[in-house]
């Protein structure tokens, strides 16, 4: 240092401001003068340029001079001292020069950094004329990491010892670590770090995941990570192939392959006969990925080994099975046999198939089978059976010992193996001699007033017979007579009779023969007659205006049943019985009399009519109706349940009411009314029943047979009473015990009292009432008409009125029921097939409706009375208008 540096510069301020003034003023002369200096640049300006092999670069020289345009011959000198050339047209080398547009500078362009282009570099200039420039740059090149073998999608194998590759390229040779999940992957027991990858030990489906692979070249700095997904595989196995499949020829097939793996298996199925791919023949669809193999109609040529082959990036697995084809059943042997009764008959049926089939029978419309051998319930039938197997045939022989005619008929035979059955149908014919078992029990035939008569003779044989028909021991055919025409002569033959003598009432013979032999059968005409007289009619139930009697009927000839009993009556006082009512009725109907007068004698008498006529009169008996009364106590319509030791009991299916339904009972000649309904909550104590009295409600139901009991208490027991009442009174009550079901607790919060629009309708409508009421009055009042003045002059009547008005005909009189009093008990009776006339009264008569009919035993032809005839069909009683029948009348 020389005696400035030595100076103590915080001594003297003066002096150290001095010095650096000269400093700065020596450098600045130093830059100026060296900016005066020509020189070439290279740019990147660093002297050594390091590069990585493969890359692309560029080095740029540019002349830094005062006078650029003096500068000349600037150029690029590879690392063997080669001047480089410029980029020649449609060519593009490795290395080559090109002037930058706009400056002065030259450009040397590398596109891919090679080793051998290590070196350096000279760029050279002349400037004015005389003096050469140059400057140089040294390219250093290196190996930048290269993932070699590192996919970026591994799968290993479940199970199996597997390496993750991640093997890299670099110069300088880089460091490899793996990390999983962020965390570094250290060698241990499960994890392996090895120069060419990551070893894992017994992979397991846990080890799938993300891995990263990172590589470093502490020299350059450089640092690569590579990120590889692992998915563990397993290797595929089939899990369901049977050792053996069955197929039926003609028939569609389906077998399945079952395999898993992961990923999904492909499967494949091979025949090994012919190595083919079943996938791509004719009839085979194979779906790839359930492993299903379907043929659409399986042939002989289908028989076979195939092999399922399940294959996947993991690996390949087969499995080999044998298809067998079954061969359907077919019947080729069945025929019809025919046989004489009491001899053996055998039926054989024989078929193909493979296996071969198995062959049995039965009997046609029935599924029991007959078992091979002898049959437990019949010794007599036996079932015999042969097989072939190598042949794919059999037979069966169904053998009857001791034919009988029951054998006769249809048989089915069933060929039946795995492949499915085969059907036939043959028929056994047992004959067997004539037989007339069915004409036994036949009643004898019947003809009167010399009626022409069918006679049949069906003879049951087989094969037919031929008829013949005797008379007296004489062939019928021989004897000419008109009066008897045979029609057919097989196996039916009709004989067609005219009696026109009592000769012709007598016994005819059929004969039948075929050639097991004859039989023959009597078959006897008789001669109709009317029926007996009945033997008795005792009266069963009397009313005031109806009597319902009892009739035996009397002894009947099989064959000719009473087809109705006809009843004739009049009164007591009436001596001439041409003048009588009668009425008729079914034999299974009620013999009921009715529209009579209370308090009056009749006279009965009773006939019994059949296909022939009417019989004679019998049974002439007197009986008295009783007076008016009230009406018969009414039934009603419910089925208790016996569920109290004392009393049966009606359960009503609601817990809040019940509609209680009645039958109309018989008024006792004044019409009903109304009906009262009582009705009293009640318990049994002790066996006693205790009604609670303040608690009982009665009603009167008017042109009703039902009523319905509301706001009941749940699980309750109630005595009902149903009492009928007419003019007179009412009848005796009819008891029910009626218990509603348990119904719902409902807890109902008081409310305010309003006034709901039900009470102003309410309001309303007795509104209305009173005005009605009001004007009614005034009409009975001045004009005295109206309700009131009706009500008022019948309260006023006497008995005797009453009596007189019933023997005048009154409307308000027995003759005449109110309209629609009964609702809608009364059923409506069926249309009569013949038009009937309005009812009119004649002679004091009572006024009668269709189904009340009745008919003097001598009626004028321009009269418009007629008979009527009651049926009754189980439910209801019809009455129809049939023939007038006379005092003399004979059919």
């Amino acid at each position: 240092m020389g005696p400035i540096g030595k100076l103590k510069l915080g001594q003297n301020p003066m002096a150290t401001a001095t010095i650096a003034a000269v400093v700065i003023l020596m450098n600045f002369i130093v830059i100026a003068s060296a900016a005066d200096v020509p020189k070439l640049e290279i740019f990147p300006s660093q002297k050594v340029q390091r590069k990585a092999v493969g890359q692309a670069m560029i080095l740029t020289c540019r002349p830094n001079v005062p006078s650029p345009n003096l500068v000349a011959d600037l150029q690029w000198k590879d690392n063997m001292n080669n001047t480089i050339l410029p980029k020649p047209t449609g060519r593009n080398p490795p290395m080559f020069t090109e002037y930058m547009t706009g400056t002065e500078s030259l450009a040397l362009i590398i596109n891919h950094l090679s080793v051998e282009m290590e070196g350096k570099y000279y760029c050279t200039a002349s400037y004015a004329t005389n003096e050469i420039l140059e400057t140089s740059v040294t390219v250093k090149t290196y190996v930048g990491i290269t993932w070699t073998n590192a996919p970026e999608n591994q799968n290993p194998i479940l199970g199996e010892d597997y390496v993750v590759r991640c093997e890299v390229k670099a110069d300088p040779n880089p460091t490899i670590d793996w990390l999983r999940d962020g965390d570094q992957i250290r060698t241990g027991e499960k994890y392996v770090v090895e120069t060419n990858g990551l070893l894992i030990r017994n992979v397991q489906e846990s080890d799938d995941g993300i891995y990263t692979c990172r590589a470093a070249v502490l020299e350059t700095g450089e640092l690569v990570e590579r990120t590889i997904r692992v998915e563990v595989y397993s290797r595929p196995a089939i899990t369901y192939l049977p050792t053996t499949l069955e197929a039926t020829e003609g028939k569609p097939f389906s077998a399945n392959c079952t395999a898993t793996g992961k990923p999904v298996p492909e499967i494949f199925w091979i025949k090994d006969a012919t190595q083919q791919n079943v996938a791509t023949a004719d009839r085979f669809q194979v779906n790839p990925l359930t492993g299903v193999l379907n043929i659409n109609s399986v042939t002989q040529d289908d028989y076979g080994t195939y092999t399922c082959i399940a294959k996947n990036d993991a690996g390949v697995v087969d499995q080999k099975t044998k298809l067998n084809v079954l061969i359907t059943p077919s019947i080729h042997f069945l025929y019809n046999v025919t046989g004489d009764s009491q001899k053996e008959i055998a039926l054989t049926c024989r078929a193909k198939g493979r296996p071969a089939p198995e062959i049995t029978f039965s009997r046609w419309g029935s599924d029991d089978e007959y078992a091979a051998g002898v049959q437990v319930d019949d010794e007599r039938i036996t079932l015999e059976q042969h097989f072939d197997e190598e042949k794919g045939e059999s037979s069966g022989t169904l053998r009857i010992a001791r034919a009988q005619r029951s054998d006769d008929g249809l048989y089915q035979c069933k060929a039946r193996n795995t492949g499915g059955t085969a059907y036939a149908t043959g028929h056994i014919t047992v004959q067997f001699p004539p037989d007339f078992s069915h004409m036994k029990d036949l009643p004898p035939v019947f003809s009167w007033e010399e009626r022409k008569v069918n006679l049949t003779c069906l003879a049951m044989s087989i094969p037919n017979a031929t008829i013949e028909w005797r008379w007296n021991g004489k062939p019928l055919k021989d004897l000419n007579d008109k009066n008897l025409q045979i029609v057919g002569t097989g196996p039916r033959s009709d004989l067609i009779v005219h009696p026109v003598a009592r000769q012709y009432y007598s016994v005819y013979k059929c004969v039948a023969t075929n050639i097991l032999g004859t039989s023959q059968i009597d078959i006897q005409l008789k001669e109709a007659r009317v029926p007996e007289p009945v033997p008795a009619a005792e009266p069963k139930q009397l009313t005031a205006t109806s009597i319902t009697f009892d009739i035996r009927s009397p002894p009947v000839e099989f064959g000719m049943p009473i087809t109705a009993f006809t009843v004739q009556y009049k009164e007591a006082i009436n001596p001439d019985w041409s003048t009588a009512m009668n009425r008729s009725w079914s034999p299974d109907s009620p013999y009921i009399v009715e529209g009579l007068k209370p308090q009056t004698m009749y006279h009965f008498r009773f006939a019994a009519r059949n296909q022939v006529g009417l019989g004679m009169w019998g049974v002439n008996t007197q009986q008295s109706t009783p007076k008016r009364s009230a009406p018969e106590e009414p039934k009603p319509l419910h089925s208790p349940v016996q569920n109290d030791i004392e009393e049966p009991v009606v359960v009503s299916p609601y817990s809040d009411h019940f509609e209680l339904r009645w039958s109309v009972p018989a008024d006792n000649g004044e019409p009903i009314d109304f009906y009262q309904v009582k009705y009293c909550p009640g318990v049994k104590m002790a066996g006693t029943w205790h009604e609670l009295e303040n608690q009982c409600q009665s009603v009167e139901v008017a042109d009703s047979t039902s009523y319905e009991m509301s706001r009941l208490a749940g699980n309750t027991y109630y005595r009902i009473e149903l009492r009928a009442h007419n003019i007179i009174g009412f009848s005796s009550p009819a008891s029910v015990i009626m218990k509603t079901t348990r119904g719902i607790d409902v807890i109902q919060m008081a409310e305010r009292q309003v006034l709901s629009s039900a009470s102003i309708v309410g309001i309303a409508v007795g509104g209305v009432l009173l005005l009605l009421f009001i004007v009614d009055l005034l009409c009975c009042v001045t004009i005295n008409m109206g309700v009131m003045a009706s009500m008022c002059r019948r309260t006023k009547r006497s008995p005797s009125e009453i009596d007189e008005e019933a023997k005048l005909g009154s409307p308000n009189g027995w003759r005449f029921p109110k309209p629609n009093c009964s609702g809608q008990l009364v059923k409506e009776p069926p249309p009569s097939p013949l038009p009937l006339p309005p009812p009119v009264k004649l002679g004091g008569s009572p006024m009668v409706s269709p189904s009340d009919e009745k008919q003097p035993l001598q009626t004028p032809t321009e009269s418009i009375k007629q008979n009527s005839t009651v049926e009754f069909d189980g439910k209801f009683v019809h009455s129809r208008s049939g023939e007038i029948i006379g005092k003399n009348s004979a059919v």
